[in-house]
């Protein structure tokens, strides 16, 4: 399997999916319904919604039951990105590339658009009907939910806040990180099993700890390239960490401690897919390329 391609398989089923349903004639705002879509039709990597694909593909889930949950967890990660960028948090006037989404309209339809993505999210799980039981739908919502809330992302967020102008030690900030950005990326992993009849504990556990491990890895990179990015390339301020007095990998560790640490959270999570008994092929090469990105 060619990664780059089945990206952006990932990347064009999720949008077509996402745009198709701002197609309809929504009751609501022309200018909020445009900033909402503004902000999940933002050329972002899709990175989560092929999670989605990959790991459900591998265990036989049906392809219309990934849209969904691919596009649901798109709609959770763009809400978080369009209300970290907002004057109050990271105050950053460009992701990806293009305004951010107070800019382009104004700090009040960026938090309703932020508001509306997360509402949007659950809609679309609540409402599909699944090939799997209904306790396992259930399920997804109580994964997606915890991944999302104080136990993972808005957790991980209000901590980073807090370690903001101070200096944490590495346990710190690997909990910061394995809750701001790890907590998603694995349920993107688990909500692609759960999609799956074929779907054992065993596996789902092994395929958490990969999540566990990439998810790091990713954030690791991430303060790399903030160091060694160019604001072009990565579509947003380089040296925003920096600016903001955050606390990062290369801070702590130096940028050859922190380049090893990244390549020994890729070992790790490739080794775990090696129980599994599927054709892991794809995730296995997922992992290498975070720490080979350069956006």
């Amino acid at each position: 399997m060619n990664l780059k391609i089945e990206i952006s398989n990932a990347q064009q089923r999720v949008s077509q999916f996402i745009g198709n349903y701002f197609k309809q004639d929504l009751i609501t705002d022309e200018t909020v319904k445009a900033a909402t879509f503004y902000s999940i039709n933002n050329g972002g990597k899709r990175l989560r919604p092929f999670l989605v694909y990959a790991t459900g593909n591998i265990l036989g889930a049906r392809i219309e039951d990934l849209d969904v949950i691919a596009a649901a967890i798109e709609c959770i990660h763009s809400y978080s990105l369009v209300h970290d960028d907002l004057p109050a948090m990271d105050d950053d006037d460009l992701r990806r590339g293009k305004p951010t989404c107070h800019i382009q309209f104004n700090e009040a339809q960026a938090i309703l658009a932020g508001d509306a993505l997360q509402s949007l999210a659950f809609e679309l799980i609540a409402e599909h009907r699944f090939a799997i039981p209904e306790s396992r739908q259930l399920r997804m919502i109580q994964v997606l939910s915890k991944a999302a809330g104080l136990q993972g992302m808005v957790g991980g967020q209000a901590l980073d806040i807090a370690a903001t102008d101070k200096v944490v030690s590495l346990d710190e900030l690997e909990k910061i990180h394995r809750l701001k950005t790890g907590a998603l990326l694995t349920c993107a992993i688990e909500l692609g099993a759960l999609c799956s009849p074929n779907m054992n504990e065993t596996d789902f556990t092994t395929l958490q700890q990969y999540g566990q491990n990439i998810g790091l890895a990713f954030q690791v990179q991430d303060d790399i390239l903030d160091i060694e990015g160019d604001t072009y390339t990565l579509g947003k301020p380089q040296g925003s960490d920096i600016g903001n007095n955050k606390s990062t990998y290369p801070a702590i560790l130096g940028m050859p401690g922190a380049k090893q640490k990244a390549q020994v959270l890729t070992t790790q999570a490739i080794k775990k897919l090696n129980s599994i008994n599927a054709d892991t092929e794809l995730l296995a090469q997922l992992a290498k390329y975070i720490v080979e990105r350069d956006h």
